[in-house]
């Protein structure tokens, strides 16, 4: 699967996944919801992000799981 707003760079947060090579990890926005933040909240909060970076980090969440763990 291709991810168009998921970057990993060296040079970026060490190569974590982050939002469109924004110094913003993956994980952190994860973080974020799981601790229940709303997507609204989260935009407001980082106005450099958008609705469909949250959408694809879930995605991409769920992309993970499904192939690390969904095989076995």
């Amino acid at each position: 699967m291709k991810f168009k707003r998921i970057t990993v760079n060296p040079a970026v947060c060490t190569g974590k996944p982050c939002i469109r090579g924004l110094r913003f990890p993956v994980s952190r926005l994860l973080g974020l919801l799981a601790a229940g933040e709303t997507k609204e909240n989260i935009l407001q909060a980082y106005p450099y992000l958008e609705a469909g970076d949250i959408d694809e980090a879930l995605l991409f969440a769920a992309y993970l799981a499904a192939n690390r763990y969904g095989s076995r």
